[in-house]
């Protein structure tokens, strides 16, 4: 009897304790709070203090920039939403980082999708139509504005790079080269054949041969009479 006992109270206590184990683990994580992946976004606090001034109330002028603004900013959060995301999920499938962080990653995606949809419905409200090519907008300008800080930061870096290596040969000058000295003794005087340039495209004159063949491979007329005198003969 109490052999069959042993085994009943061994299983008992194996799945009563990952019974335990699993309820407080599921409490503890939804209790826990997910640390965002994303700072405070100041661009979307600053439109809504500006669209709840009453007085004096906010021009729609300057709410229009404050929301371009905020369109600006999310669209860099979606930019690195895009390049963290298939890294992060790498390194979880290699167990390089735990599930906090990918879940903090999920939870700022969804809370970036509401964040489209709300500027995307203020941007209608003040221009039918202006929703559509607010985040294009939104894309150029922050690509303008990319290209500006590396065309500001050129002269620093010319600077830097003349101070470490020198400046670059195209400002430097260099000396004239030292003319040969003549030779002393007698110089013998060149012929026209000599001075005549050799990339002269005149082509040379034709030469009559010893055997009274001419250059171009046809034989001269006291030759042709010649033989002809034979032939009669």
């Amino acid at each position: 009897m109490a052999s069959v006992l042993v085994p009943v109270f061994y299983v008992l206590i194996v799945f009563g304790g990952l019974f335990l184990f699993g309820r407080f683990y599921r409490k503890s994580t939804a209790n826990k709070r997910i640390d965002p992946y994303f700072p405070r976004h100041h661009e979307r606090d600053t439109y809504v203090t500006l669209l709840q001034r009453t007085d004096p109330p906010a021009s729609d002028a300057l709410l229009k920039a404050a929301l371009v603004r905020r369109a600006i900013a999310d669209v860099q959060r979606i930019l690195r939403l895009r390049e963290d995301k298939q890294a992060l999920q790498n390194l979880l499938q290699k167990g390089s980082v735990g599930d906090d962080l990918w879940n903090s990653l999920l939870a700022a995606e969804k809370e970036l999708e509401a964040e489209i949809v709300e500027v995307h419905a203020e941007a209608n409200s003040f221009v039918e139509g202006w929703g559509h090519v607010l985040f294009q907008t939104a894309s150029e300008m922050l690509a303008n504005e990319k290209t500006r800080v590396i065309v500001e930061q050129i002269p620093l870096e010319r600077a830097r790079n003349e101070a470490k290596f020198g400046k670059g040969l195209p400002g430097t000058t260099q000396a004239p080269p030292v003319a040969a000295s003549a030779p002393s003794g007698p110089t013998t005087p060149k012929s026209s054949a000599a001075t005549k340039s050799p990339s002269s495209l005149a082509p040379p004159a034709p030469s009559a041969g010893t055997d009274g063949v001419s250059s171009e491979g046809e034989a001269s007329p006291r030759n042709r009479s010649a033989k002809k005198s034979k032939k009669r003969k």
